[in-house]
C-alpha cells in the first residue's frame, strides 16, 4: 500500500467515525429530551418524575460534554499525524535524547513523553467532567487533594509497570527478527495474567481501602449463595467507593486462589439485603457462563491479530510516511511504530463496535437469567430500577445508540426479560 492512498484511507476512516459519532449522539440527545415530559409506563408505579428528569438532564449534559470531547480528540489524533505532531516529538528526541543516551532511553522517552503530552492535554476535560458535570448532578466526592494525588499515584504507577513492559517489547521487537510479534503476544499475556494476580492485592489498595463485610447476616447470605453456585473466593471486602463518587457497584477481582467479591459501600447503602444478593447472583452469572474467560481468550487472540498485522506494517516505509512521520534512518522505529499503531487501530475498530456491544448485551441477559434461577428476581429487578435512579441512568435512550454503544441493556429490555422467567 502506497502511503499517498493510507493517507486518504486513515483521512476517510477518521472523518468518517467521527461523522457517526456525531450522528448518533445527536440522536441520543433528541431521543432523551424529547422523553423527558413523563415517565416511562414501565417505570411509572416506581421512579418519579423528578428522578426521571434528572437522568435525562444528566444524559444531555454528558452528551454535550461528548460531543466537545470526540471533536478534540479527533482534532489532536491528526496533529499528531497528518499534520506532524509526532514527526516533530521523533526528531526533538532523536537529538537530545537518542544522541546522548542510545537507542533503548531514546525509544523510551518517546513512549513517555507522547503518554504525558496526551495526559495533560486530557486533563481539563477530565477535571470538568469530575468537578463540574459529576458536581452538578451531585456524584462527585472527591476532593482536589484527593484528585492530585490519585493523579500522582497513577502516573507513578504507570512508570513502574509501564516503562519496563516498554522495554522489553522494545527490546523483543529488535531481538528476536521477523516473528519479534510472536514472542511479544507472549510476554502481553504473561503480564495480564500477573496483573490480574497483582491487581486485589497489591494495585487497587493504593487508590482505595478494602475492608471484610462486616454484616454478618448479610456475609451468611452471601457465602451460602456462592456455596450454590460452586464459587469460591478468598474473601468478601467493601471498598470506600464514596471517597470519590455516589456511583455504586460490585465486582468479582482476581484468578485463581486471589478471586474477591468487592462491594461498594455505595451499593451497600442502597440496597436491602435480597438485592444485594440478586447483583451478586448476577455477577456469579458471568462466572458460570465463563463469560470473563471468554472475554480473556477473546482479547488475547484479537492481541495476537494485531500484533500480527503490527509485525508486517512495522517494516513497511509508507506506514509512517502514510501517517505523517518520516521513519529513522540508523535508528529503530519500534516505538514509533507502536504509537501509530495505538493511534490508529482504534480509528478503523470503532466500526466494529456494535458487534461486540451485541455480544455483551447477550452476556448481561444470561447473567440475569442465572441469577432469577439463583436468587429473587423481583429483587434483582429493583435493584436495577434503584441502581438505574441513583446512578441516573435514562430509561429512554435512543434504540440505535443502545445497539451501537451499550455494554448493557436498557433497564426496559432487561426488566422485560426478567419479567419472563420462571419464578
Amino acid at each position: 500500500m502506497s502511503s499517498y492512498l493510507l493517507t486518504l484511507l486513515f483521512a476517510a476512516a477518521l472523518v468518517a467515525s467521527l461523522a457517526v459519532k456525531l450522528w448518533l449522539a445527536s440522536r441520543q440527545m433528541r431521543h432523551v429530551a424529547s422523553h423527558r415530559h413523563a415517565v416511562p409506563a414501565a417505570f411509572a408505579g416506581s421512579v418519579s418524575l423528578a428522578a426521571h428528569q434528572r437522568a435525562a438532564d444528566y444524559t444531555l449534559a454528558k452528551g454535550r460534554f461528548g460531543i466537545l470531547s470526540m471533536a478534540f480528540s479527533s482534532c489532536v489524533l491528526l496533529g499528531w499525524t497528518l499534520l506532524g505532531g509526532l514527526d516533530q516529538l521523533n526528531l526533538l528526541l532523536l537529538q537530545s535524547v537518542q544522541a546522548r543516551y542510545g537507542d533503548m532511553a531514546y525509544q523510551l522517552a518517546l513512549l513517555a513523553s507522547f503518554s504525558l503530552i496526551g495526559a495533560l492535554l486530557d486533563l481539563p476535560f477530565e477535571l470538568w467532567s469530575t468537578f463540574r458535570i459529576e458536581q452538578q448532578f451531585g456524584f462527585n466526592r472527591m476532593t482536589a487533594k484527593l484528585y492530585l494525588i490519585d493523579l500522582l499515584k497513577g502516573l507513578l504507577v504507570g512508570a513502574v509497570i509501564g516503562l519496563p513492559l516498554a522495554a522489553l517489547i522494545l527490546w523483543i521487537m529488535q531481538a528476536t527478527g521477523a516473528w519479534w510479534w510472536l514472542w511479544a503476544w507472549g510476554a502481553w499475556a504473561v503480564f495480564n495474567l500477573a496483573v490480574m494476580v497483582l491487581y486485589p492485592t497489591v494495585i487497587a489498595p493504593l487508590f482505595n481501602k478494602f475492608e471484610p463485610l462486616a454484616d454478618a447476616s448479610l456475609a451468611e447470605r452471601v457465602q451460602g449463595l456462592m456455596k450454590r453456585c460452586g464459587f469460591t473466593a478468598k474473601g468478601l471486602f467493601v471498598m470506600d467507593g464514596s471517597r470519590r463518587s455516589a456511583h455504586g457497584n460490585a465486582y468479582f477481582t482476581g484468578v485463581g486462589a486471589a478471586k474477591r467479591v468487592v462491594f461498594f459501600d455505595t451499593l451497600l447503602a442502597k440496597l436491602a439485603p435480597g438485592e444485594v444478593e440478586a447483583v451478586l447472583a448476577h455477577e456469579l452469572g458471568h462466572f458460570k457462563h465463563k463469560h470473563v474467560t471468554q472475554r480473556i481468550v477473546m482479547m488475547q487472540l484479537m492481541s495476537l491479530a494485531a500484533l500480527a498485522l503490527l509485525g508486517w506494517l512495522a517494516g513497511q516505509g509508507s506506514f509512517y510516511m502514510g501517517l505523517g512521520v518520516q521513519p529513522n534512518i540508523g535508528t529503530p522505529n519500534n516505538a514509533l511504530a507502536l504509537l501509530l499503531f495505538l493511534m490508529v487501530v482504534p480509528v478503523f475498530g470503532f466500526f466494529a463496535s456494535p458487534l461486540m456491544a451485541r455480544l455483551s448485551r447477550k452476556h448481561e441477559f444470561q447473567a440475569d437469567a442465572y441469577a432469577c434461577a439463583q436468587a429473587d428476581g423481583k429483587q434483582l429487578a429493583s435493584a436495577l430500577i434503584k441502581l438505574h435512579e441513583d446512578n441516573a441512568s435514562t430509561l429512554t435512550p435512543d434504540p440505535l445508540y443502545v445497539r451501537f454503544y451499550y455494554s448493557h441493556p436498557p433497564a426496559s429490555e432487561r426488566l422485560a426479560a426478567l419479567s419472563l422467567q420462571p419464578r
